[in-house]
């Protein structure tokens, strides 16, 4: 019977309840993951944006944005870049030094570049004046360009320094039936426009800007100071120029628009138009430009009470054949198809419920692999638990029976440790229970046959 006295020591073990608090660990490593990942997809995201000259109106506009989308705590926020101009800020933009960028959409655009929204429509103005006085100081009354068709052998001056602007006029006279070269082209920057007004070698003005700009205005009328009455140049051929040339557009000029008295012009003036807009790199994320573009017009009319050129802010268009295609994020939000969070994530998230499934499964077989020892003698103490049970109706003594629920005890307290080292599962548990229940009715029963009581033995219940 040395076998059955010889019970293994008790063997220190991890309790059932560690892996409770492995599992509330792992839970809350998985939460914070989930909080720090819902964090990141919500943070505020700053877009970097080119725009210039300082002090211009598109720096202005650009600012204001960025002032108001900080105070309201928006999603989208601003980080300006001031530059020299549109060329400049192009160049940033190009050179992947800002998501964002304003320019005209005649100028040399990335192939990347795609429209979020237009600033405002930059209108072609055309005009021609009397000469200037003569040595007896009396004003011309006769202008000597009344046409596009007449400006062969003239000279026009342009105000601003941007090719675009010569770009636009030689289209425009090619357009018309010109020979470009056979027009002297002279460009002026904003700042000399009294000195272009008295230039004597000029018979013909051209600015490119909103209807409302502060700078054609003031050339009209100082053109009209210092020689007579303008005579504004129809561009006949705008419809034609639009369709050969997708980035520009056929406009007219209301009369009376840049002054009543007197009318100028005196009746509408057909012309072309090229879109001053925003634009973004088609790399940039569809929810951010979603975003910025939902947050822009929102406060569009606000913005216009303090800054009344952001009333002129319009949405690009959103068609596929546009000339200059909208953004992704941009057409989303026009067209009114921008997902939700949900709708954009549903996949990664159930993605990342199959995985943690699947890797829920991969640990409890892994756990079960590890502790198959135990599992295997948990099988030995089982089966050795049903042996005893067969020879405890063979014992001869008391002693015997002693013994054997000695080796009971020892086969009980095994169980119930594997059972707290995870290695059996509960069923596993109530067999050694229906067992030893078994053991203890045998007992019992062998004792009275033995007709001796034993001190120490329990006595079982029937």
């Amino acid at each position: 019977m040395s076998d059955l006295n010889d019970n293994p020591a008790p063997r220190p073990r991890k309790k059932r309840r560690s892996y409770a608090l492995l599992i509330l660990a792992v839970g809350m490593l998985a939460f914070g993951v989930g909080a720090g990942t819902l964090y990141y997809a919500l943070r505020p995201v700053t877009l970097r944006i080119a725009v210039g000259p300082s002090g211009s109106e598109d720096q202005k506009l650009i600012q204001l944005l960025a002032q108001t989308f900080a105070r309201d705590g928006n999603a989208i926020r601003l980080s300006p870049i001031t530059t020299e101009g549109a060329t400049e800020s192009i160049a940033l933009f190009a050179a992947g030094k800002a998501e964002l960028a304003v320019a005209r959409g005649d100028l040399n655009l990335p192939a990347n570049a795609e429209s979020v929204a237009i600033l405002r429509k930059n209108v072609v103005v055309l005009w021609s004046a009397p000469g200037l006085p003569g040595k007896n100081g009396k004003k011309q009354t006769a202008v000597k360009v009344k046409s596009l068709d007449e400006l062969a052998g003239h000279k026009v001056g342009v105000i601003g320094r941007t090719q675009a602007n010569v770009t636009l006029l030689r289209v425009i006279l090619t357009s018309s039936g010109l020979n470009p070269d056979k027009v002297t082209i002279s460009q002026f920057g904003t700042n000399q426009i009294a000195e272009m007004a008295k230039d004597p070698t000029i018979d013909a003005f051209m600015a490119v800007g909103p209807l409302n700009s502060k700078i054609t205005a003031d050339a009209i009328t100082a053109t009209a100071a210092a020689r007579g009455e303008p005579k504004f140049l129809p561009i006949d051929v705008s419809e034609a120029i639009a369709q050969k040339h997708p980035l520009y557009e056929s406009e007219e000029i209301a009369g009376s628009i840049f002054s009543s008295s007197p009318a100028r012009p005196e009746d509408k003036v057909e012309t072309v138009s090229v879109n001053h807009l925003i634009v973004a790199a088609k790399s940039v994320s569809e929810t951010s430009i979603a975003g910025f573009a939902r947050q822009l017009f929102t406060v569009r009319q606000q913005l216009a009470r303090e800054l009344p050129s952001a009333g002129h802010i319009e949405k690009p268009d959103t068609d596929k054949d546009a000339a200059l295609p909208a953004h992704a994020g941009a057409a989303a939000y026009i067209d009114g198809t921008e997902r939700t969070f949900l709708e954009k994530y549903t996949d990664y998230i159930w993605g990342a419920i199959l995985l943690l499934s699947g890797l829920g499964s991969a640990g409890a077989w892994l756990r079960h692999y590890l502790k198959r020892d135990e599992r295997e003698q948990y099988a030995e103490h089982r089966d050795h638990l049903l042996d005893l049970i067969s020879r405890v109706r063979k014992a001869e003594t008391p002693e015997e029976l002693a013994d054997m629920q000695s080796a009971a005890d020892g086969i009980l307290r095994e169980a119930l440790n594997s059972y707290d080292d995870g290695a059996i599962e509960e069923g596993d548990l109530s067999v050694i229970g229906l067992a030893l229940e078994q053991f203890h009715h045998a007992v019992a029963d062998r004792r009275a046959t033995l007709g001796a009581g034993v001190p120490g033995l329990p006595r079982m219940r029937a």
